[in-house]
């Protein structure tokens, strides 16, 4: 999946918490993310606000659907409150290679 196709998916998808997301899908939508708030950083604070507020839910719905693509409940996203570790074990999880849907997903 390009940048373009990623971006257009997650937007379609915007507060879609179900079914999967490619590392591709995730990968190139935190690229947008963090390219779009560092530009409404620099330009002033209160774009960067809205600009975070606007991109909270579709960022948190493609993680979601991310960690399912693991085979793993969104609720995993919670272990990045955890100080330091927290983070690098939600980013491990976000990085690893897609795994086919378990029986139990299938049946839920």
């Amino acid at each position: 999946m390009n940048f373009q196709d990623s971006i257009k998916t997650c937007f379609n998808k915007y507060a879609s918490f179900e079914g999967r997301a490619s590392r591709s899908e995730y990968w190139w939508l935190a690229l947008f993310t963090f390219l779009v708030a560092y530009i409404g950083m620099s330009l002033s604070y209160t774009l960067y606000v809205l600009i975070a507020l606007a991109l909270v839910v579709p960022s948190t719905a493609a993680a979601t659907r991310r960690l399912h693509d693991t085979n793993r409940s969104g609720w995993w996203q919670l272990i990045a409150l955890l100080p330091i570790v927290g983070i690098i074990v939600l980013i491990v999880f976000l990085a690893q290679e897609s795994k086919p849907e378990s029986p139990a997903a299938i049946s839920a």
